[in-house]
């Protein structure tokens, strides 16, 4: 599938999803879904006849709470059936508000305590590298989740080993929580504290498919851990949804969920 289509179905699904289980993140899915769909389409190497094949490329989110975006991409990709998706946040459903790898084939670890996935995935680069395994390791961040020290503890660790095998995707849409980034604790020089902590670091537009694609593809070109910062906007593809606070918890209903769907709805 191209990874466009992909993007686009990614947004509908998760906006359906997160609005008749009662979830919130729907902004939170809609930065991040250039970067997944860009993955599950052009760059990871998984089968979804095999999840849990050896040599498979391993992704971890680590911003789990926009886990229902990654549900809509394994789904779309054949790891389960779409229709699944309708028991997103319902009682007894495997597919939990935030990403779980219990029941779900594809996932590899379940977050949502924030600033765990990046340590597990570092962990996972770390073995293959002492194995020789050839496979590589996404983590996709968000931005105020690099508040969190475990981080940098991580991003330390993987430059003194030189894990080139480790790729770290921060989702830069400069909003979190309850206010900005930069008014709750702000991280620039953000490019430059990645580099100075040893990685390899590309900038892109975390919604210009050709440009996630060369950034995400490459392997590291340095023998470093590769740092690929995203700039994205929160809500992206639905307009009174982007680069605004209210949609990281709002749940989309009536109106509101029809405008958003008719906006996606666009070519």
């Amino acid at each position: 599938m191209d990874s466009r289509e992909l993007a686009k179905r990614i947004r509908k699904h998760a906006l359906r999803m997160t609005s008749r289980g009662g979830s919130s993140h729907i902004a939170a899915v809609l930065s991040m879904a250039d970067v997944v769909a860009v993955l599950y389409a052009n760059v990871l190497r998984v089968d979804p006849e095999r999840p849990r094949w050896s040599d498979r490329d391993r992704f971890i989110l680590s911003k789990g709470h926009a886990g229902a975006g990654i549900y809509a991409a394994l789904a779309e990709s054949g790891f389960f059936p779409v229709e699944k998706l309708d028991t997103h946040y319902q009682n007894g459903s495997d597919l939990s508000g935030h990403v779980s790898h219990k029941g779900v084939p594809g996932v590899e670890f379940s977050t949502g305590s924030l600033g765990h996935g990046l340590p597990v995935g570092t962990g996972m680069a770390y073995a293959a590298h002492l194995d020789s395994k050839q496979h590589r390791v996404f983590v996709l961040l968000s931005d105020g989740e690099c508040d969190e020290g475990s981080n940098w503890e991580a991003i330390l660790f993987a430059a003194h080993f030189k894990l080139r095998n480790l790729v770290a995707i921060v989702d830069y849409n400069k909003i979190q929580s309850l206010g900005t980034v930069a008014e709750t604790l702000a991280l620039e020089p953000f490019v430059d504290k990645w580099t100075s902590f040893g990685w390899e670091v590309r900038e892109a537009d975390g919604h210009d498919h050709g440009a996630l694609r060369s950034a995400l593809s490459a392997p590291s070109s340095s023998g470093r851990p590769v740092c690929v910062m995203a700039h994205t906007t929160k809500g992206k593809g639905v307009s009174f949804m982007e680069n605004t606070v209210l949609w990281h918890y709002r749940t989309a209903k009536g109106d509101e969920y029809d405008r958003a769907m008719t906006e996606l709805d666009r070519p």
